[in-house]
């Protein structure tokens, strides 16, 4: 299946912005659907944004909404998250996943992704 691997991560001032970047190998990726999901110390892995196969349909955590711009270029194997207007809530770790779109299957919680990256650390301070 898919690999991926999430970078860009990092510290930053509230208010600063990161764009973290999942590049993913293999030729099948443009079938895959991306998620990005962040999960802070002691808590579930939450839903942050998901992108479908061709980039035509995006989704966001209501609290990300207007910040956060998830987008992908399958030519480059890529997806990214440009995160503006970070605040101290949005810091944890940061994972994508990818998925084969099933009948009956859902996107939006964590265990239903098989594919993980090592996932990437986004802090952000006060």
């Amino acid at each position: 299946q898919v690999q991926l691997v999430e970078s860009g991560g990092g510290l930053v001032q509230a208010g600063g912005s990161l764009r973290l970047s999942c590049a993913a190998s293999g030729y099948t990726f443009s079938n895959y659907r991306v998620t990005w999901f962040r999960q802070a110390p002691g808590q579930e892995r939450e839903f942050v944004a998901t992108i479908n196969w061709t980039g035509g349909s995006t989704l966001y955590l209501e609290s990300v909404k207007g910040r956060f711009t998830i987008s992908r270029d399958n030519a480059k194997n890529t997806v990214w998250l440009q995160m503006n207007s970070l605040e101290p809530e949005d810091t944890a770790v940061y994972y994508c996943a990818a998925q084969i779109p099933t009948i009956g299957r859902g996107w939006m919680k964590a265990y239903e992704y098989v594919d993980w990256g090592q996932g990437t650390q986004v802090t952000v301070s006060s």
